[in-house]
């Protein structure tokens, strides 16, 4: 269904108008941001309808400016947006958003980089919030029937996305690590040198006791001790001792 014919059959059903003032009524309604309408195209949904028989043409208007044509609803044009509009409210209408299937793809995209896109996009969505309750703030007075639902649909949606972006910020890291993304501990180092000896022992490395400024040092008794090595400190038991002045004169 296209949502510029629904608007441009419900536009004339008020009366005759000319396209300039279609458009400014597109304009001032902003539906760009509660529809799927680019003002830019009402002038081609007019000339389709013209084609098909929904509208005509009941006169031009010369003025200080350029000639306007003005158009009003045939009985054609009235049947079908009465078909048009009944569709809609029968019809839930949800589509996919892009940015699912984006982020299926965004293995390869750090969590620096997604938390700034994912930012970002909350940020332009609060902004839109921001806009629409202003917007909605001034037509108040204006608003009759229905009217006050339709900016209240829109109020809710974009405070329920603010609300999924604000929670994906906030599991981006466990999301990540559960898939496997989890960033390697960093290895901390002493002056340039080597690595302490937590760093040390996640590569398999034996580990110093104490990092020191050298990195060139002999390491203590108990580190050589722990790599199998003769300690520097103590002498090794002897496997056969020489023996005692007791055991001499036995």
């Amino acid at each position: 269904m296209s949502d510029a014919r629904l608007f441009v059959l419900g536009a004339l059903l008020r009366g005759p108008m000319h396209g300039h003032q279609i458009r400014r009524q597109a304009q001032l309604d902003r539906t760009e941001l509660w529809t799927d309408i680019k003002v830019g195209s009402l002038y081609g949904a007019l000339h389709r309808l013209v084609a098909e028989g929904a509208i005509e043409v009941v006169r031009t208007e010369q003025g200080a400016g350029p000639a306007r044509t003005v158009y009003a609803l045939t009985q054609a044009g009235h049947e079908e947006f009465i078909a048009l509009r009944d569709r809609a409210l029968r019809e839930v209408r949800l589509r996919p958003d892009p940015v699912d299937l984006a982020l299926h793809y965004a293995d390869d995209l750090t969590e620096q980089d997604l938390r700034a896109l994912i930012g970002a996009r909350r940020d332009a969505l609060v902004a839109r919030l921001t806009a629409w309750l202003h917007q909605r703030e001034q037509a108040e007075p204006y608003l009759r029937g229905l009217e006050p639902m339709t900016f209240d649909h829109t109020t809710a949606r974009l405070r329920a996305e603010i609300a999924w972006h604000e929670s994906l910020l906030e599991q981006l890291p466990v999301l990540l690590a559960a898939n496997g993304r989890a960033r390697p501990p960093t290895t901390e180092r002493v002056h340039g040198g080597a690595p302490t000896t937590e760093a040390a022992h996640d590569r398999d490395q034996a580990p110093t006791t104490e990092a020191t400024h050298s990195g060139g040092q002999a390491p203590t008794a108990e580190a050589a001790h722990g790599r199998g090595q003769a300690p520097t400190t103590e002498a090794p038991n002897d496997p056969d001792p020489a023996p005692t002045a007791e055991g001499r004169q036995g």
